[in-house]
């Protein structure tokens, strides 16, 4: 049997034709003139509805339109039947409550630099229509609009949009139509918004000096036309009737210009077709009669260059503030060991004591440099100098020992200064030194173990001071072969390899007279004692004569009578 009609409704487009449509659900396996049978009827007019019912064989969905005259009022019930049984569904309706129109066509609009206004047309003229616009935006976000006609406004110059539109009844509203085509405006071009940042770097040279100027667009910045160039102009602060100036175009974001010593204004724009951007103004203060700059003199002579230390997130920069500024510039070079380094630069609100500076091009053990300047009324004055690392790395060389000064139970070490291009992957802290004697195991006082790559315990020394060139090494047995090495480390760590050098003490001389005196020399003594034994005796221990052994004391002679 078939299944009761599903998703039953009928609309109208035009208020001349009326729609019905339904899905007749699963298969009835009936063909020819066994298939279902499809019949409208309305309840108010007491007659079957003149329509042809079609229906895809793919989808299941099932059509039937008639004319309606001037009957606004409707309860059709739709009949669908086969040998094996019979569904029925109903649906009523009032024609005007169902309006379901055909899409806006042929979309055109006016527009200015920040509004468009757009048109449509629409096939049924006798109806009232409530549209709705839907707008994307250049970052791909949509709105919704709800008009009859529509006015975009607070919109960006030369910024493409995207719109399209749909409508509904005002009256007694059923259902949107479909969408329009879609329709692309490109709003027309404006005066550059917002202004450009710029910056310098300052060289002395012969008569004056060299400026060079960078810029970059400022956040919220906006060319607003298909191309810009920038305008530069420099002129006298005390004299501003013989000012200088050039053009270039997008390409560019520096240029070198050369200025005497007398103080100088500076004044960058960015230019379209239609006007000017607001400008950017710095003031380059005058030199003094040396052709030196001011800032020159203070880096020389005031400010030391302080160390600081990277983080994961970049390198942390403080400084101490100062009430008389109303900005903070830090400047740095991307690259400092080329040229150019690629100069970059942030500013810093009044209240602002540190930052973290960050880049895509920094990378561990290259010395980045950064300076603190102070900024008021467009003019910048250089505060404090920073140098630090992203991470440091172990230094790239192992120090070599150019002289020895060797004695029985020490040894004094000397050696030259590390070369510059190869400590700078990191600060240097110091040195150590690493010695052992070459046949067994190191335990000199005062040294820690360190266990080699090879196995071998080393007694390790610790040097904390890097401007040190020379070290003794204490309390080594005389007579000993050593291997010794001097490596410097930086907070990275050390140089990976050890460069051993061998030594070998003197023998101790002062060992040998301890050895005479204590050994030989008895042991002499007693062999001539054993060897003169006789007259040793004789002359130390004479025998004393026995009174008993003289004949002149003999009394064996006499005898005594009774």
């Amino acid at each position: 049997p078939p299944d009761t009609p599903g998703d039953f409704s009928c609309q109208t487009r035009n208020m001349t034709t009326v729609t019905c449509t339904w899905n007749q659900g699963r298969d009835t396996y009936l063909y020819g003139r066994h298939s279902s049978k499809h019949t409208l009827f309305d309840e108010f007019s007491q007659n079957l509805v003149p329509c042809t019912v079609s229906c895809s064989e793919q989808s299941s969905q099932c059509s039937c339109s008639w004319d309606i005259g001037q009957q606004r009022i409707y309860n059709i019930t739709l009949t669908v039947e086969n040998a094996l049984g019979r569904k029925t569904a109903m649906e009523a309706f009032d024609v005007t409550h169902r309006i379901y129109p055909p899409p806006p066509f042929q979309l055109w609009e006016e527009c200015t630099d920040t509004e468009i206004k757009l048109h449509w047309n629409h096939q049924n003229k006798g109806i009232e229509l409530f549209c709705q616009t839907e707008v994307f935006q250049p970052n791909g976000k949509a709105e919704l609009l709800h008009h009859t006609s529509i006015t975009l406004g607070g919109l960006q110059p030369f910024t493409k949009y995207t719109a399209r539109v749909r409508c509904g009844a005002a009256k007694n509203f059923w259902r949107w139509s479909e969408w329009s085509k879609a329709q692309t405006i490109r709003t027309k071009e404006a005066a550059p918004s917002g202004k450009v940042d710029i910056w310098r770097e300052i060289t002395p040279v012969l008569r004056g000096r060299n400026v060079t100027l960078f810029w970059k667009q400022e956040p919220g910045f906006r060319a607003n036309a298909r191309s810009i160039s920038y305008e530069i102009t420099w002129e006298k602060v005390e004299d501003s009737s013989k000012a200088e100036c050039i053009s270039l175009s997008s390409a560019y974001n520096s240029t070198r210009i050369f200025i005497d010593n007398h103080p100088y204004r500076i004044t960058i724009m960015a230019k379209n077709n239609v006007n000017y951007s607001l400008p950017s103004i710095l003031i380059i203060p005058g030199a003094t009669g040396n052709s030196r700059s001011t800032e020159k003199m203070l880096s020389d002579s005031e400010l030391k260059e302080e160390q600081v230390n990277g983080t994961e997130d970049g390198i942390l920069i403080s400084w101490e503030p100062r009430h008389t500024y109303d900005s903070y510039v830090i400047d740095w070079c991307n690259f400092p060991m080329s040229q150019p380094c690629d100069l970059q630069w942030e500013r810093f609100g009044p209240s602002t004591s540190s930052a973290l500076i960050n880049s895509a091009a920094f990378v561990p053990g290259v010395r980045y440099n950064f300076r603190v300047y102070g900024s008021t009324a467009n003019r910048a004055s250089l505060l404090e100098r920073k140098t630090g690392y992203l991470k440091e790395q172990p230094p790239e060389f192992c120090t070599e020992v150019k002289n020895i000064e060797l004695s029985n139970h020490a040894v004094t070490l000397f050696w030259d200064p590390c070369p510059t291009n190869k400590t700078d992957r990191g600060f240097l802290r110091g040195y150590r030194i690493y010695v052992s004697p070459v046949q067994e195991d190191c335990n000199l006082k005062g040294s820690k173990k360190h266990v080699h790559s090879d196995g071998s315990v080393l007694c390790k020394y610790t040097m904390e001071n890097p401007e040190e060139r020379r070290y003794t090494v204490k309390h080594l047995t005389s007579n000993t072969k050593y291997k010794l090495a001097v490596v410097a480390y930086t907070g990275g760590g050390e140089f990976p390899e050890l460069n051993f050098m061998y030594i070998d003490t003197p023998f101790d001389s002062d060992m040998m007279y301890l050895l005479v005196l204590l050994v030989i020399v008895p042991s002499l003594i007693v062999a001539i004692c054993v060897w003169k034994m006789k007259w040793v005796k004789e002359c130390c221990c004479p025998v004393i004569p026995s009174p008993n052994k003289s004949k002149v004391l003999s009394f064996k002679e006499f005898k005594v009578r009774s």
